[in-house]
């Protein structure tokens, strides 16, 4: 079967960075819906046209892929606002009730980035806003869409974080 919308691919990939240097791997296929929610559309744009199997690869600018990094979605809130165990790393869906910072979008996740004994430092970028990634994706199957997956625009209803819009800890599984 041909990648047209809406179809479902079955896929493993490599990331890396502009430099080559490696950021995530995904070796057993997963399963995205295309012509949706789930890929970024310069990946979709990239996979049109493919027949399983086959590789593809794709060079993805900031904007193409999770946009420029963005210093105003970096801020410190009170450290007496979060729970005592708190690590580096950790991430919080909107900021903390009673947080002190004005005009923070309230639907961004955060995550910890540093830790101090008065503040907490709380960054809402994507982990790979600003970086130019490089991916190189295995096509492994192609199926028709079913109606559910069509309706709901996605596989799991929720796009997968690395080639969707999610955010995952530093140094955690991207996928």
């Amino acid at each position: 079967m041909i990648i047209e919308a809406p179809c479902v691919v079955s896929l493993t990939w490599e990331l890396n960075d502009g430099q080559n240097r490696p950021i995530d791997e995904l070796k057993e296929p997963v399963e995205f819906f295309y012509g949706g929610d789930d890929l970024l559309p310069k990946v979709e744009e990239a996979l049109a046209g493919y027949e399983a199997p086959a590789e593809v690869a794709v060079h993805l600018e900031p904007e193409q892929a999770f946009g420029d990094y963005r210093s105003e979605l970096v801020c410190f809130e009170n450290r007496s606002l979060f729970p005592q165990l708190l690590e580096i790393g950790m991430a919080f869906e909107g900021l903390p009730v009673g947080s002190a910072t004005p005009d923070m979008p309230a639907d961004a996740i955060y995550l910890v980035t540093e830790i101090y004994p008065s503040h907490v430092v709380l960054d809402g970028n994507h982990p790979l806003a600003g970086m130019s990634l490089r991916i190189v994706l295995q096509l492994c199957a192609v199926r028709p869409a079913t109606e559910a997956e069509v309706e709901a625009s996605s596989i799991s209803g929720t796009p997968i974080t690395v080639l969707g819009s999610g955010a995952k800890p530093r140094g955690a599984a991207l996928h």
